[in-house]
């Protein structure tokens, strides 16, 4: 009798409210956990906006600037929309030298950089990653050298090998110095070394030819990663200026960013609606490029970040 007076107070087993109690408590927790993540999702979600404010700002600045009158952007503050959007601000940045030509050197100079540094650094990459022969360390070790010595400081060598070559003034001048990529190589090398190395001796016992493992099987494997790397390689190209500039005297073979440069001032007075009329024909084809190649960068990312 004692035991059961003991076992209920107010009617109301022991047992019971001890069970109730800790339901409250669990719920109580759950519901903090839940109020949590949706704090955290809201930090997160302003802050990536912030993010994409500060990297899409110079992008809208550029264009906002590019169909204003020349008064208009001296304007303070400034205005973000104009009243009246000037298109003719594109007719002349394209009419202030010979774009056409600018822009065909352009897409021929990255293009054929691309080219030449995809038949490099896949067979390099490929035999560092796959095969051990004596001294392939410090081949490698040279190769990552070459990444800590800047184009400016290596400029004076080419530029009188390409003058004793007769090369000033041409595509294949503009080319032929970037024709391999060490960042390519380690890039793709450490790609490589992820794929199993059953896989590559199951095709050799098929009897498969190194060519054929390579495009058959690595590349096909490591195509997100190849494709972010050749995003890269075009941007950095595309956006070159420094070797145009050194490696060429005349029209013939220069390309959009010195184009771009020589929209300076007309009468004495700085031009920015044509420049940025300018500028976004320069920037255009990058941000095309990277439109159609985003689903293949961010592949790669998780491809990387799984393994």
């Amino acid at each position: 009798m004692l035991k059961a007076v003991n076992d209920t107070i107010g009617g109301t087993p022991i047992g019971t409210a001890a069970e109730s109690d800790r339901v409250f408590v669990r719920s109580r927790q759950q519901a903090l956990r839940r109020a949590l993540r949706a704090v955290l999702q809201v930090v997160n979600y302003a802050g990536l906006l912030v993010l994409v404010l500060v990297f899409a700002m110079p992008f809208a600045w550029m264009l906002s600037t590019s169909l204003k009158t020349l008064p208009e952007t001296m304007i303070f503050p400034p205005e973000w929309i104009p009243s009246n959007p000037v298109w003719q601000n594109f007719a002349d940045a394209w009419n202030t030298g010979p774009f056409l030509s600018y822009f065909v050197n352009s897409v021929v100079i990255a293009v054929g950089i691309l080219v030449l540094q995809m038949l490099t650094i896949i067979p390099a990459s490929y035999a560092f990653a796959r095969y051990k022969f004596k001294g392939s360390g410090f081949l490698f070790g040279i190769v990552m050298v070459t990444l800590m010595i800047p184009g400016q400081l290596i400029f004076l060598p080419v530029y009188l090998e390409l003058s004793a070559f007769k090369l000033l003034n041409t595509h294949l001048g503009l080319i032929l110095p970037f024709a391999s990529s060490a960042f390519g190589i380690f890039l793709l090398r450490q790609a490589f070394m992820q794929i199993s190395d059953e896989l590559l001796e199951a095709a050799r016992l098929d009897q498969a030819a190194e060519w054929k493992i390579i495009l058959q099987i690595m590349v096909p494997m490591v195509k997100p990663v190849l494709v972010t790397f050749a995003l890269f390689s075009f941007i950095a190209h595309w956006n070159d200026y420094f070797w145009p500039l050194v490696m060429t005297t005349n029209e013939t073979a220069r390309t959009l960013p010195l184009g771009i440069a020589k929209i300076r001032e007309v009468e004495g007075v700085a031009t920015w609606n044509t420049l940025m009329a300018g500028n976004l024909i320069l920037v255009a084809p990058i941000l095309l490029v990277f439109f159609l190649s985003q689903r293949q960068i961010i592949k790669a990312f998780v491809y990387n970040g799984v393994k």
